[in-house]
């Protein structure tokens, strides 16, 4: 197992940048700015791909150009052009389970009735990828999600979102190296 591939999950375009939903995409931004690299936009591939790499471990990452609920239309393409198995792929998404603040790593499973992943599932024909769920708590009625998830999170939220997503950048080298249980060690004591 060697990840070679991060993909942020959220929805294309300005008015959806600040959403709860595009925490997934916040989080590979994130890298890109610390691998000093940037995204460009390939459009056969329907998403913005980065290369470069991290503690000497190459690596892209891609930001799906399709709407979160076909997601998996662009993992797609991106795994089968650069030949990168589903086992070699992290997907980092919102998750409505864990609350703000939190993140949690693991390996397989199901949608859990997220659009992004039932999208991924279905075109990669496995749900045999990583996934990093990073918390954004819920509304408290199933009827509010959609709602929910695409409004902006509040201040005291985000900064909540922010310090897991920090965190989760901490632990990633781990994970890059071949240690996803020291990597999920890390994560899960630091925040709790």
């Amino acid at each position: 197992m060697t990840i070679q591939l991060i993909v942020g999950l959220g929805n294309p375009g300005q008015s959806y940048s600040a959403d709860r939903h595009n925490a997934g995409q916040w989080f590979v931004e994130l890298l890109c700015h610390q691998m000093k690299t940037s995204f460009t936009p390939h459009a056969k591939l329907n998403a913005q791909i980065a290369q470069g790499s991290i503690d000497q471990n190459a690596l892209r990452l891609a930001v799906p150009m399709t709407y979160m609920n076909e997601s998996g239309i662009a993992v797609k393409a991106v795994s089968q052009y650069y030949k990168i198995a589903p086992e070699d792929i992290l997907v980092v998404h919102d998750e409505l389970d864990l609350p703000p603040g939190i993140a949690r790593l693991k390996k397989e499973g199901g949608h859990g009735g997220h659009n992004g992943l039932r999208s991924l599932i279905q075109h990669l024909g496995s749900n045999q990828f990583w996934r990093l769920r990073l918390g954004i708590g819920h509304p408290g009625h199933k009827d509010d999600v959609s709602d929910y998830v695409l409004k902006k999170p509040s201040l005291h939220e985000q900064t909540q979102i922010e310090a897991a997503i920090l965190e989760s950048a901490r632990a990633l080298p781990l994970l890059l190296q071949g240690q996803a249980e020291k990597a999920q060690t890390q994560l899960h004591s630091q925040l709790k």
